[in-house]
């Protein structure tokens, strides 16, 4: 019996090393399992996040958010600190790419708060090359932030991240990477340079997209030369536009054509159109200073290709300001044509500007597109004598001049009012 007590002992002991065994190997084939779980996760919001890019589809772009947020959730930060911030990057990066395209500020203000949370553990001692493009992820998201903004805090901000992302992205070490960052950073400047007097913080844009340039090269990177590209060709509209000089137009239009060669409308939609937009811009701004119609005409065209894909769902801030620009280019081809055909679709256009650009929203541009489009409305009841008309336009006049002096833009408001008296006339007032 002592025996068998003893074999007992023995088998109970076995038992119990194989219940551990066998219960470590379940831990482990859940970890497995957890893991591969997380890796699909992965490949299938990375798949949504590139569709929505290239495509233009937001629905992908929500997909790719709500498997990204997901992702944060199963990492852990205190097990993985560097696999939890690259989680936070990589949902910075698909909310900033939604937010860009909508007309809140919600998601982009989200991906800043995740870009920020990422660098609290990719730190620049840690891992300066993630840190790196983490600061230039938060500095694409302030400037589209602060390019919704009058002020230039935001925009001051990304240039900041921009340049400390920079201090790493070297053009020695990682030259493509250099190359966006100095792209970037361009962005930010060309957004400040309008915003301020002078040209200085425009030259810098040019000289930073030059640079990009210089490293993207269209052999090299085909899409990312022909997109900075596109960006000297804004920052050469507005420097054209300050200095008055029809040359910097003429190189704008140069730098458009050529970005059109590598942005298909049938790769990348929305890039493809706003790189219409911008040449429409700089025809619109030639014919302005022409005496003929043919600029117009083609900036009218090109502003209505821009349309086609820059529906009011899919981007309704774009949609808005390619509507305002055609209303621009509608309007001045209809002071200097017969009839009302051309200034009854500017009106239009108009009217689809002010449903987005709110006085709400922004008073001070929503003031503007109201006193232009009251002027359309006034040209249009002088040709066809009609007082009602007259009426209307007027009282567009003045409610966008009243909101100008509010917002104390009180030049701009007496500018506007100096075109009361022949309205007040037409109206019989």
């Amino acid at each position: 019996m002592a025996l068998w007590g003893g074999a007992l002992v023995v088998i109970a002991a076995i038992l119990i090393a194989l219940l551990y065994v066998f219960g470590s190997l379940r831990e482990n084939a859940g970890g497995i399992e957890a893991e591969r779980r997380l890796r699909l996760l992965e490949r299938k919001a990375a798949a949504l996040f590139r569709k929505g890019v290239d495509a233009g589809d937001n629905g992908a772009l929500m997909s790719a958010v709500e498997r990204r947020r997901k992702i944060v959730s199963l990492v852990s930060r205190e097990s993985a600190p560097l696999d939890w911030a690259a989680a936070q990057h990589e949902l910075g990066d698909a909310l900033f790419r939604l937010g860009e395209r909508e007309k809140g500020a919600a998601h982009l203000e989200e991906a800043v708060s995740a870009y920020r949370a990422a660098l609290t553990e990719r730190t620049r001692d840690r891992a300066p090359s993630d840190w790196a493009a983490t600061e230039n992820g938060l500095g694409a998201a302030l400037e589209k932030i602060g390019g919704r903004e009058a002020g230039t805090a935001r925009l001051e901000e990304a240039a900041a991240a921009f340049r400390l992302s920079l201090e790493e992205r070297t053009r020695d070490r990682v030259p493509l990477d250099w190359a966006t960052t100095e792209n970037n950073l361009g962005i930010a400047l060309e957004g400040i340079g309008e915003r301020e007097n002078g040209t200085e913080r425009l030259k810098e844009a040019m000289a930073a997209f030059s640079a990009a340039l210089e490293q993207w090269t269209r052999e090299l990177a085909p899409v990312q030369w022909a997109a900075t590209e596109a960006n000297l060709g804004h920052t050469l509209v507005s420097l054209g536009e300050r200095e008055n000089d029809t040359a910097r137009f003429e190189a704008a239009l140069a730098a458009f054509h050529a970005a059109l060669e590598e942005l298909k409308r049938d790769r990348v939609p929305l890039d493809w159109a706003e790189a219409q937009n911008h040449l429409g811009v700089a025809l619109a701004e030639l014919g302005a200073r022409e005496s003929g119609t043919v600029r117009l005409k083609e900036a009218v065209a090109a502003y209505r290709a821009a349309l086609e894909e820059q529906t009011r769902a899919r981007v309704p801030l774009r949609w808005a300001a390619a509507n305002n620009n055609l209303a621009k280019a509608l309007h001045l081809l209809g002071a200097r044509e017969a009839g009302t055909d051309r200034l009854e679709e500017a009106v239009a256009a108009y009217r689809n500007a002010l449903q987005e650009i709110t006085r709400e929203r922004s008073p001070t541009q929503w003031a503007a597109i109201t006193g232009a489009q009251g002027l359309a409305i006034v040209t249009i009841a002088e040709r066809k004598a009609d007082a009602a008309i007259a009426r209307e336009g007027l009282d567009k006049i003045n409610a966008a001049a009243d909101a100008l002096e509010a917002g104390g833009q009180s030049q701009a408001a007496e500018a506007l009012r100096a075109q009361l008296a022949k309205a007040r006339a037409l109206a019989g007032q």
